[in-house]
């Protein structure tokens, strides 16, 4: 039995602690109840574990809580609870920190300087913006999969319609794309993987929504589904640190300006 075999089970428990979890709570509460489950030691120990199954399990519950903050910080060495940089007039980037010492000439603000630069890197928070965004994209496909078969027309489930099939069968086809994409290692490229992989995530949560939707029909457009919750959800992780056009404009720019292509993927 290998370790992985071992570890199966203890992270299967894991997952199920968390899905309840943001099935009962959303927003500060649902913050409250991550860090008493060990988020932050998570994110600090097993980040490449942590972060595809929180943020994927956020995405599927439609919880919201605001740990996107917390691994920002990590990549420059912040402390979780706080909120994300943002610009200086001095021209540095400040964080704003719980347990960091006052700065009288920043307002007295719990503030600490981080040296300019070293807040772009946001390949981890690209990262898990797009697993919450596969999330999101599963719990669409699992809303119209089940549509389809609950709902009847001739006589016979909807489910058994070829255009029926095709939309969910490419939905599901650009979340794993997208699922495979987030999961490479980007040894090389750490940054251009990243964007590439937020772009997918982007791209596969905007074809769920736009072929679940056609398959709910009038009832996913409505208040009381919960197909219009996943729908907005997406748009806004989308823009999120760069839309899949955006960050797909800029990786190609930058590749023409390189003159070549890094390997991303031993095949």
């Amino acid at each position: 039995m290998t370790d992985r075999d071992a570890e199966t089970p203890e992270l299967d428990l894991l997952e199920d602690a968390l899905r309840k979890t943001m099935l009962s709570h959303s927003g500060a509460e649902l913050d409250a109840a991550l860090a008493e489950l060990g988020w932050a030691e998570m994110l600090a120990d097993v980040p490449d574990q942590a972060i595809p199954l929180v943020f994927r399990l956020l995405g599927e519950t439609g919880s919201h809580a605001s740990i996107l903050n917390d691994v920002i910080l990590e990549t420059i060495g912040g402390v979780p609870g706080g909120t994300p940089p943002m610009p200086y007039a001095g021209g540095d980037w400040v964080v704003w920190s719980r347990s960091a010492v006052e700065d009288p000439t920043l307002g007295g603000l719990p503030i600490h300087r981080v040296p300019d630069g070293q807040t772009m890197r946001l390949g981890e928070a690209r990262r898990a913006a797009g697993w919450w965004l596969v999330g999101s994209a599963r719990a669409m496909l699992a809303l119209a999969r089940q549509h389809a078969l609950d709902r009847t027309q001739f006589g016979k489930p909807i489910a058994g319609f070829q255009a029926i099939r095709h939309r969910l069968a490419e939905t599901l086809v650009a979340i794993e794309g997208a699922e495979a994409t987030l999961r490479l290692p980007g040894i090389e490229s750490p940054d251009l993987t990243a964007m590439l992989a937020k772009a997918a995530a982007g791209k596969a949560a905007l074809t769920a929504a736009k072929h679940c939707q056609q398959v709910l029909g009038g009832i996913g457009f409505t208040e009381e589904h919960a197909m219009q919750h996943h729908v907005k959800r997406a748009l806004v992780l989308d823009g999120l640190l760069g839309s899949s056009r955006e960050l797909a404009r800029r990786a190609g720019a930058g590749l023409r300006a390189r003159g070549s292509a890094p390997r991303l993927a031993v095949l």
